[in-house]
């Protein structure tokens, strides 16, 4: 839009939705992450709040943490994103033989 152009009311309300729904997520400066405040972001960006480069940097993550939180949300919900569920829910990739007894 150019500056100076009067935004429609469409606009505003927009800008005040996004602005009110940013302000619903944990603080930038979270440091300790409870699952809830993991799906909160997830979810955040599945809406489209906020991208997942944006979530990344305001959050301090990389985009491969992310990534996870978003993998263990769709495979097992909210749990998922428990620290002490992780090792239960990770992937493990089949060794070469492993099926065979080697």
């Amino acid at each position: 839009m150019p500056k100076g152009a009067k935004k429609d009311g469409a606009e505003i309300v927009q800008m005040r939705s996004r602005r009110s729904a940013l302000d619903d997520l944990p603080p930038p400066d979270t440091r300790r992450w409870v699952p809830r405040r993991k799906a909160e972001v997830v979810a955040a960006v599945e809406r489209g709040v906020l991208s997942e480069n944006d979530a990344c940097e305001r959050y301090e993550l990389t985009l491969e943490e992310f990534a996870s939180w978003k993998r263990l949300v769709r495979r097992h919900g909210q749990k998922g994103l428990r620290v002490t569920q992780l090792q239960k829910y990770q992937e493990r990739p089949l060794r070469r033989g492993a099926e065979a007894g080697s």
